[in-house]
């Protein structure tokens, strides 16, 4: 009984200092982070729905967009108008019913919540290159197991 108290009291402490060590690391990386979302010509709200558009295959419309962002039509109309100037999303018409337009993200607006969400300055290569192959292979191995986990999360139940 003892090595099973040891182990959960090593695996709390193990997370402990994993949240700290994650707390440094967003701090740390933070301006790094920063850089392609000031880089984008979009506001925060067009972030936001693109990121809703990227998220669901058949689009939204522009009622459905501007209940879920509690805004007018008009406001949320004029919003999808600039995100398809800027080539990030696409009105299409519904497949189903031709009196209904939909809004889809376009390959490049997957592309750039991609970048957003993708950016880790903590794992780009000049700093990857500067830890040792044991440290690459423990970090593989916790990374992997992360992946796993999110993986079987989404899995339905």
């Amino acid at each position: 009984m003892p090595s099973e108290t040891n182990d959960a009291s090593e695996h709390r402490r193990l997370i402990h200092e994993l949240r700290s060590l994650t707390e440094d690391i967003s701090t740390a990386s933070l301006p790094a982070s920063v850089i392609p979302l000031l880089e984008l010509d979009l506001t925060a709200q067009q972030v936001k729905v693109l990121t809703i558009l990227v998220t669901t295959l058949e689009g939204g419309t522009v009622q459905s967009l501007s209940r879920l962002f509690n805004v007018s039509m008009a406001s949320m109309s004029g919003m999808l108008d600039r995100l398809v100037t800027h080539g990030v999303a696409e009105r299409t018409v519904d497949p189903k019913d031709q009196r209904i337009r939909r809004i889809k993200a376009t390959s490049l607006g997957r592309e750039v919540i991609g970048e957003l969400v993708a950016n880790r300055p903590e794992l780009a290569d000049e700093i990857l290159y500067r830890i040792s192959a044991d440290e690459l292979r423990s970090l593989t191995i916790g990374l992997a197991a992360i992946a796993r986990e999110l993986r079987a999360q989404q899995q339905p139940r």
